[in-house]
């Protein structure tokens, strides 16, 4: 049996490429650096404005209520139908895009879910949407 007569060295890690990609980002950024600094040196007085945010926020969808015995409330006032086609026809004047949410009891009548989604359509509503539960049961 033959004899091992040198020692195997241990493996390590050569570093070098490493090395020269940390090298080449700390030049990168060095570099980056000097252009932001170029760019302030630059002799222009910048407007200044306030910030008030957004000219006008983005509507929220409108929330109607059809109550089990036909009641219908916009967002939680009672309301007729007469009423609530000309308030929907209000914030639609301000806001064009304006949402409906119409949100009926499981257990009451569907015609006065129709009679709000029609009093909706009165007033220009294009964007219209009925809330509903998924019933886990029925799958």
């Amino acid at each position: 049996m033959a004899l091992k007569t040198q020692v195997e060295e241990q493996p390590g890690m050569n570093l070098t490429s490493m090395i020269d990609v940390l090298f080449l980002l700390i030049i990168f950024f060095m570099v980056a650096t000097k252009f932001t600094e170029l760019e302030r040196k630059i002799g222009l007085e910048l407007p200044r404005v306030s910030d008030h945010g957004a000219l006008t926020s983005a509507p929220e969808k409108k929330v109607v209520n059809v109550y089990r015995d036909g009641e219908v409330t916009l967002d939680g006032r009672a309301v007729s139908l007469a009423e609530l086609a000309a308030l929907l026809s209000g914030a639609r004047r301000q806001y064009a895009d304006l949402g409906v949410l119409v949100r009926g009891d499981g257990e009451g009548q569907f015609q006065r879910v129709a009679e709000v989604l029609n009093a909706c359509k009165r007033a220009g509503i294009a964007e219209l949407a009925i809330s509903v539960k998924v019933d886990s049961r029925t799958k």
